[in-house]
């Protein structure tokens, strides 16, 4: 679990690629003050596993399904990620609930300089669409965002001076591929207000009431 609070940037050292997956060696200081192997680090949003790690880099492994599913195929040497250590119960949570399992890759398709902010416009799926709500929360490459408008086919978001700064999305432009995650108390939410839905697969027994809007409002939840 992570907060969407990037803790630094770091820098991609190699990359051995094979038939089946790749493994990455990111340069880093900050997440490697108490990590050690087999810890969870969000790299630009997609949680992956510390295999190796010395004083100044860790190495990690990416299945061939999470290089279908994220950018971090499209990696460089030399490119700088985002990273974050997984978040612990005594921790401030400065973002929103994040899980680091990208949901889809997106595209920046509009960009909106105001002053030293910006607004930046991403794609979305049809699929992701459902999730993403004004003033709600999004994960962009591992970075929580506030949703300050909602489109058919694509959201915006404000970028703040530090956001730029401390963020991989400082250097991103119209055309860049970014990983999104949505938040994921709307997906539960989603799943629990399904109502005899074919399509749900319950592995419990089921239930004399099932929680829906109409639950809600009889026992004095809603109006």
């Amino acid at each position: 679990m992570f907060t969407g609070i990037v803790e630094e940037l770091g820098t991609i050292r190699s990359i051995q690629r094979e038939s089946q997956g790749s493994t990455l060696e990111i340069q880093a200081s900050e997440v490697l003050t108490d990590a050690k192997v087999g810890d969870s680090i969000a790299v630009d949003g997609a949680c992956l596993t510390i295999r190796s790690r010395t004083s100044e880099a860790f190495t990690a492994d990416i299945s061939a399904e999470t290089l279908r599913r994220t950018t971090l195929g499209e990696r460089r040497v030399g490119e700088q990620v985002n990273l974050e250590r997984s978040l612990r119960l005594s921790d401030r949570l400065g973002g929103h609930l994040v899980l680091g399992h990208v949901d889809e890759v997106a595209t920046i398709c509009s960009w909106k300089d105001e002053g030293d902010a910006s607004l930046m416009r991403v794609t979305m799926s049809d699929n992701t669409r459902r999730y993403i709500t004004y003033k709600g929360s999004v994960t962009v490459d591992g970075i929580s965002l506030t949703v300050s408008a909602v489109y058919a086919d694509s959201f915006e978001v404000a970028l703040i001076p530090h956001t730029k700064e401390v963020t991989t999305l400082g250097t991103k432009r119209n055309g860049a591929s970014v990983n999104l995650e949505v938040d994921l108390i709307a997906r539960y939410l989603e799943t629990l207000l399904k109502n005899g839905d074919a399509e749900t697969d319950w592995t419990e027994q089921p239930r004399s009431e099932t929680l829906n809007l109409s639950f809600l409002a009889k026992h004095g939840y809603i109006d």
